[in-house]
């Protein structure tokens, strides 16, 4: 049985173009109102977690979810968190972009997407899941197996996360959903990763993160299934 960190991927709040039906992609847009109320509640759900680590997209509508949620944290930036690059396609209303003869392509086999002008599906999943597994290794290195840390970044890179972490392929990850403020926890052991939980935009925090002594006790002779080293929410390796 073997202990490791808790990743959390944190989604940001509603922004002007998620209300507006519009695609942001990288551009500059904010969170609105409801945006800035969803940061504020998820803050109280993280509220005295032992986060060892935050880290953030560089847009600014993740920065702005993290001052509102962890108004005492100091982010740091990773470039591989950032949304994925649409190209021509940002800015553009929704219902425009699903009368394009790409938009059923997004839907049906992003892994063979490429935007004009922009970014391919699979390259942004490939960097995404890249620099969560890194930080992951950093953060157990330098705070131990126990550690809980936060990554907030966007919607598509999300899913595009978590389908790497339950072994689907790029062309499933439309199947799963990543709300605004929601939640994801995912523990990567050494011979796969575990959802731990997906989409969580309610549910007690608290629960994720090991009780000391933990991993002394399982070490002592404590023999358990591999079912429960990722489990269900609040199973504990």
């Amino acid at each position: 049985m073997v202990s490791v960190a808790t990743l959390l991927l944190l989604r940001h709040g509603r922004t002007t173009a998620n209300a507006d039906g519009g695609l942001a992609g990288r551009q500059p847009v904010e969170l609105d109102e409801t945006g800035r109320a969803q940061a504020t509640a998820v803050g109280e759900r993280l509220k005295g977690l032992p986060l060892a680590a935050v880290v953030t997209s560089p847009l600014i509508r993740c920065r702005q979810t993290l001052e509102l949620a962890l108004p005492q944290a100091e982010p740091l930036v990773e470039e591989g968190l950032i949304e994925c690059g649409y190209g021509s396609w940002e800015g553009q209303p929704l219902k425009k972009l699903a009368k394009d003869p790409l938009w059923p392509v997004v839907q049906q086999h992003p892994s063979a997407v490429a935007f004009p002008e922009g970014e391919s599906m699979a390259a942004m999943a490939a960097r995404a899941v890249a620099a969560v597994r890194s930080w992951d290794a950093l953060v157990t290195a330098e705070h131990g197996p126990e550690a809980v840390w936060l990554a907030c970044s966007h919607g598509d890179v999300i899913k595009a996360i978590v389908a790497d972490a339950l072994g689907v392929h790029l062309d499933l990850f439309q199947r799963i959903v990543a709300d605004p403020a929601s939640v994801t926890a995912i523990r990567y052991t050494p011979l796969r990763p575990f959802l731990i939980r997906l989409n969580d935009t309610g549910g007690d925090l608290a629960g994720l993160v090991p009780p000391p002594g933990k991993r002394r006790r399982r070490a002592a002779g404590t023999t358990d299934s591999d079912a429960a080293v990722g489990g269900g929410a609040g199973v504990r390796p």
